[in-house]
């Protein structure tokens, strides 16, 4: 018996896709690559998130750092964000966003190829309303990657934090951040997190 293959990029990768689950572009499709430690955020857990957020992110200012397929940073858009910075290393990846971003002809949406981690810790003091943080989940700058952020988004802020592991109250403290909600679904434990009002 033949098993099915998966259609093959012109890079020479097997792909599939995803789907936006809503706003504007609900249902349109992003293109999935296979690469090692590429880990598209379930769909069960982009509802949830964008449950917790709020479906409407009219004039949102996001980052989705570590992007990968963009599927977090294309849902804010989908949903009325006024900006989503994507960052992503991985070269063909990187052209994948800039390929979907075209054809969305999603304007708020702006591409960056570089390290996530330099580009967060660049980011002007709260000058955003969220940041999307799904690092590979072997890295070891999680809590400098939580810390950029929590100085990155504006008071009461919020940071999604997608991780092997859940983090405790006083790990996330040391971070500028407070825990809102969580969910674990498979391997990953997804983190809703806040900066707390100053004063």
């Amino acid at each position: 018996m033949r098993t099915k293959q998966r259609p093959i990029t012109s890079t020479g990768s097997p792909s599939h896709e995803l789907r936006i689950i809503g706003g504007q572009w609900k249902r349109s499709k992003i293109k999935v690559i296979d690469k090692p430690g590429l880990r598209p955020t379930p769909d069960r857990v982009r509802e949830t998130l964008f449950n917790w957020l709020g479906q409407d992110l009219t004039a949102w200012r996001c980052v989705d750092a570590f992007a990968g397929t963009g599927a977090l940073g294309f849902e804010a858009a989908s949903r009325g964000a006024q900006s989503v910075l994507m960052f992503e290393q991985d070269a063909q990846l990187a052209s994948l966003l800039a390929e979907t971003q075209k054809r969305f002809s999603a304007t708020a949406v702006q591409v960056q190829k570089g390290d996530a981690m330099m580009a967060l810790q660049r980011l002007a003091p709260s000058s955003q309303d969220v940041v999307f943080l799904d690092p590979p989940f072997e890295a070891v700058f999680f809590e400098k990657a939580l810390q950029a952020s929590a100085h990155a988004v504006v008071p009461e802020g919020w940071v999604y934090l997608e991780a092997p592991q859940k983090w405790t109250d006083e790990a996330l403290a040391a971070c500028g951040l407070v825990y809102v909600k969580y969910l674990k679904a498979g391997a990953v434990h997804a983190h809703l997190l806040q900066r707390p009002s100053e004063g």
